[in-house]
């Protein structure tokens, strides 16, 4: 589903990897960070053949070439306990498993040994739970950013802005900064019935459609994932009940059984 926050994401990322900046991209969790990262750099697809074995160019071939060739953009997530050489060795990894790869998709017939080095060929680094990192962490990522010249954007929780505002060195190099925000109503009520078409939330001319998508948003606040959670409940709730029609009453039953945090 293509959001307008996707869209702007989209931009953003251009901008950076064009630039070569670092950027910052920062918003409340569960907003879509995290999955407009991995569409814009086709992850889902990449990731696997990066971890592969480099035998030859034929599995590279096959999925999203056009997309890896046109993002060409590695995403990175630190692990919890992280340390600056453990941060520099797996993206390092990564980065030079992205070249070989896009070099296998631009030289299919080649071969492995026929192929050049394959350094340079990433043109960003999203990493993904900015915040886990520490100073020398951080550190580590800025030493990166230099010696590559790749674009970095960090994807953290609101506050990582006035938190990398400490760190001269890192934050003078920021030339780009999005903040993430939840769907609007509109936008919404448009996701509700284009994602989840069986449920019927189209229409808005049923007073109990309108009634049951204002209760939805009320309660997720534009939340992309707590929709998802709350959609999980409205649907269990109709299949129990044998019900067909989402009414306000069954979105507050679906409610009940959520855990839902401060947003």
């Amino acid at each position: 589903m293509i959001t307008k926050e996707h869209k702007r994401f989209i931009e953003f990322a251009d901008a950076v990897r064009r630039e070569r900046y670092v950027g910052l991209c920062f918003g409340a969790p569960g907003v879509g960070k995290t999955r407009s990262a991995r569409t814009y750099s086709n992850w889902d697809q990449l990731a696997p053949h990066l971890h592969g074995t480099r035998a030859s160019g034929s599995e590279h071939t096959d999925a999203g070439t056009s997309e890896v060739l046109a993002a060409r953009a590695i995403m990175y997530t630190p692990k919890v306990h992280n340390s600056p050489h453990n941060i520099d060795k797996e993206i390092s990894y990564l980065h030079d498993r992205l070249g070989w790869t896009v070099e296998l998709m631009l030289h299919p017939g080649r071969g492995v040994d026929g192929l050049p080095s394959g350094a340079g060929q990433a043109e960003l680094l999203l990493v993904d739970e900015a915040d886990r990192l520490k100073t020398a962490g951080l550190e580590q990522l800025r030493d990166h950013h230099d010696r590559t010249e790749v674009g970095l954007i960090l994807i953290g929780m609101p506050g990582i802005e006035k938190r990398l505002a400490r760190y001269p060195q890192l934050y003078s190099r920021v030339g780009f900064v999005h903040h993430y925000k939840p769907l609007s109503t509109g936008e919404q009520a448009f996701v509700l019935a284009k994602h989840w078409p069986h449920l019927h939330l189209d229409d808005p001319d049923d007073f109990a459609t309108t009634e049951a998508i204002a209760a939805i948003t009320r309660i997720t606040n534009g939340n992309f994932r707590l929709t998802s959670r709350l959609i999980a409940q409205i649907e269990r709730i109709l299949r129990i009940n044998q019900l067909t029609l989402v009414t306000k009453e069954v979105v507050e039953a679906a409610r009940e059984n959520l855990v839902i945090g401060i947003m």
